[in-house]
């Protein structure tokens, strides 16, 4: 089973608040992932930065995503999207939007999301959830 990293880990680990790079060597085991939202929503982030800061961001999102692989969104994915949309709406624990995409991604596949976002994530039913330490 993978573990797909949401994007506050990613985020935690360039401003230096979360040491990503030894967390993920220390479970060489484990097989990590990434859904294309969340690499949407970090380059959201270097294209909201400018100069010096834009560099180093792009640097370091390229150095983390070259080796994880990027869960497309896909038609199955797009179901499973909108069944948890459902329900999480009906239940009145609605999540962000991007979460919810992440959340439907794992579950598609059967993965663990990795985040600091145990709020959002814990309301989905059968995901679980990693907290990075």
């Amino acid at each position: 089973m993978a573990i797909i990293l949401d994007a506050d880990v990613i985020i935690r680990g360039e401003k230096g608040t979360f040491d990503l790079h030894h967390w993920l060597v220390s479970r060489p085991d484990e097989h990590f992932e990434i859904a294309a939202i969340t690499v949407a929503e970090l380059w959201h982030g270097v294209e909201r930065a400018a100069g010096a800061q834009r560099l180093k961001r792009q640097h370091y999102l390229r150095t983390i995503l070259t080796p994880l692989p990027v869960i497309p969104y896909t038609e199955q994915t797009a179901y499973e999207h909108a069944r948890l949309w459902a329900e999480l709406e009906a239940a009145g624990k609605m999540i962000g939007y991007y979460d919810l995409i992440v959340a439907a991604t794992a579950l598609e596949r059967g993965c663990e999301v990795a985040t600091f976002n145990q709020r959002h994530f814990q309301q989905v039913r059968g995901l679980n959830v990693i907290v990075p330490a």
